[in-house]
């Protein structure tokens, strides 16, 4: 998982960075420290892990990366850094910081985030029309895969030239997959951060409210980006007495990270043993041979079967054994759904 954290100058994203990093750079954004990573807490992996005793344990990961300030007309005027560009259209999802607060007057949040999306809107046109143009100049011999991607793409500019982002656009599972290539930045998945001012937190989750009503498929939340840099940075003694005294009943890292894994459809499956226990980020509705994938490729190319049984279930009576006594473990087929929270062993062939 790669998250881009995006916004104006000025908004507070690299703080915001900064806080869910649990790092410090008093200097601001610097493209020589702007990459973190992150582990995705799992209480399943802590408990087996206490049972299973491995070598190592092995956390869901998201790489997160600070960005460069992003202004209205950067994409007209082709100012965006091309090291940015590149950057945000290989992340996996954006978060985008947006400022409530400037002197006393709160900033316009809604054209904050407006603005943003145009220029990612704009970014996709050019691309989309770049493209179409050099398939117009391209012989034609008949090649019905050629000819569909024309078609997608026409749909996706006649989209994109109404002002509307592509995650609007009603796409097929296999249409979203023949774009996947071109890294449009209006596709991709976006929470928005509404960074608020430590005497203003209350109008923050206000606004927060009315720009997810008003913004539908971008899921917002509030938070004061100066107070959970510096709780990132504290013992954790000193962490829950801050926490109680700003009534912070979660870390914006623990939410972010819950929020990133609804918002990119992600769910994760386990794997176990005495040399690692680990959790396995995939797409939420995918089979056990394209899960076998995240694991190495050979196991998905190579797929038997796959052995499972739910965490709950390995819970409930406290060994593999007694699982299969009970009836709970089982071997699934490659088309076999795989669950949140599945413990999987996969049966490949040499």
């Amino acid at each position: 998982m790669y998250i881009s954290v995006i916004g104006h100058s000025g908004s507070g994203k690299t703080t915001l960075f900064q806080a869910l990093s649990g790092t410090k750079n008093e200097g601001g954004y610097s493209e020589k420290a702007n990459l973190a990573m992150i582990d995705v807490p799992d209480e399943r992996l802590d408990v087996l892990t206490k049972i299973f005793k491995p070598k190592k344990t092995v956390y869901a990961r998201i790489e997160l990366a600070d960005t460069m300030a992003i202004e209205e007309g950067n994409v007209q005027k082709g100012t965006i850094n091309a090291k940015t560009l590149q950057q945000m259209r290989t992340s996996d999802a954006f978060i985008l910081t947006i400022a409530y607060f400037d002197g006393k007057s709160p900033a316009d949040a809604a054209a904050d985030i407006h603005a943003i999306r145009g220029e990612f809107i704009l970014s996709d046109m050019a691309q989309i029309e770049t493209r179409l143009e050099r398939m117009k100049k391209q012989p034609k011999k008949g090649d019905t895969a050629q000819a569909q991607e024309e078609l997608l793409l026409e749909r996706c500019l006649a989209h994109v030239n109404e002002e509307k982002p592509l995650s609007t656009l009603a796409l097929e599972e296999q249409e979203t997959r023949a774009l996947r290539g071109f890294q449009f930045l209006s596709l991709k998945p976006m929470m928005i951060v509404v960074n608020a001012s430590e005497d203003n937190m209350a109008e923050g989750k206000a606004q927060a409210e009315v720009l997810e009503k008003n913004f539908p498929g971008y899921p917002v939340i509030s938070a004061c980006a100066k107070l959970e840099s510096e709780l990132a940075l504290m013992a954790d003694d000193e962490r829950a007495a801050f926490m109680e005294e700003y009534a912070i009943k979660e870390s914006i890292r623990g939410r972010i990270i819950s929020l990133a894994l609804h918002t990119m459809g992600l769910i994760c499956f386990l794997t176990v043993g005495d040399d690692e226990c680990r959790a396995w980020p995939i797409k939420k509705g995918i089979n056990a041979q394209e899960a076998a994938a995240a694991i190495h490729t050979d196991l998905s190319n190579k797929f038997i079967r796959a052995e499972t049984v739910s965490y709950a279930d390995f819970m409930k009576y406290g060994s593999m054994t007694e699982c299969k006594k009970a009836g709970v473990w089982r071997l699934e087929g490659k088309t076999y759904i795989v669950e949140d929270g599945d413990i999987l062993n996969i049966r490949a062939g040499n």
